[in-house]
């Protein structure tokens, strides 16, 4: 093993890569069922952090000091699980707040509600908002940022599917087909025919487990990179790799 494999393996070194959409075919269907078994790890990942700290310490601080960030948790995740990343971020001189509704229930259309009129109440306060969604907090902070342009300047999600509903995720083994099918139609429809404006990051795994990686890809945004990092998918909220993006896109 090299140093460089070395500096890697212990998180001292950045293992995220861009890639195309175009590269890679659509989504087929959940994560293998040895992805999901990976997942048992996620809560080993945390070490990485520490050993990352000088360059999580080296992460460019934010656009203006107190710029606005709120943060989406995923399905069923308690609002506390993001509050090491919303320091970090107020580390940089962010106000990284959380979306204020606990944890993450799964009602999309109220969460898009309540998010929207949080969002637009900071916006009038303090100035375009950037929003930062994982998993399912990713959809819901989709959906208010193709709502209120105006109000988001910047939108960072990972794990979050952007194709299919809950087709290629490991929910679908638990949810009709017609009803999977239904809502993969309207999440593509929604999509070609009013896509996002805003800057947006995605951040995606081929180690997710709970998220088909291929179901992440956003085709059809206006402005959008996505970023590949070695996480799994519950592991991603605690990955420095993840962090530093986050930090990164933020910054701009």
């Amino acid at each position: 093993m090299t140093a460089a494999d070395l500096t890697g393996l212990l998180g001292w070194s950045d293992r995220t890569r861009l890639i195309a959409p175009e590269d890679h075919p659509a989504a087929s269907g959940p994560p293998a069922l040895r992805l999901g078994f990976g997942e048992l790890t996620a809560a080993g990942q945390g070490y990485r952090l520490a050993v990352a700290r000088r360059r999580l310490r080296a992460a460019p601080r934010a656009p203006w000091e107190g710029a606005p960030v709120i943060d989406v948790p995923g399905f069923a995740a308690p609002e506390s699980l993001m509050t090491p990343l919303r320091r970090y971020l107020a580390s940089l001189g962010h106000d990284a707040r959380g979306w204020g509704f606990g944890r993450n229930r799964g009602d999309v259309r109220g969460d898009v509600r309540r998010l929207e009129r949080l969002v637009l109440q900071r916006a009038d306060a303090a100035g375009p908002v950037a929003l930062v969604g994982w998993s399912l907090g990713g959809v819901v902070a989709r959906e208010v940022a193709r709502r209120h342009p105006e109000a988001v300047r910047r939108l960072v999600t990972f794990g979050t599917p952007v194709v299919g509903g809950t087709a290629h995720t490991a929910g679908a083994r638990f949810v009709r087909r017609d009803e999977g099918d239904r809502l993969a139609s309207y999440a593509e429809r929604r999509d070609r025919t009013d896509p996002l404006q805003v800057p947006i990051t995605v951040v995606l795994s081929r180690r997710d487990g709970v998220v088909s990686w291929r179901s992440c890809l956003d085709r059809h945004s206006l402005h959008v990179d996505h970023v590949e990092v070695r996480s799994t998918h519950l592991g991603m909220v605690v990955d420095p790799d993840v962090w530093l993006t986050v930090a990164r896109r933020l910054s701009r």
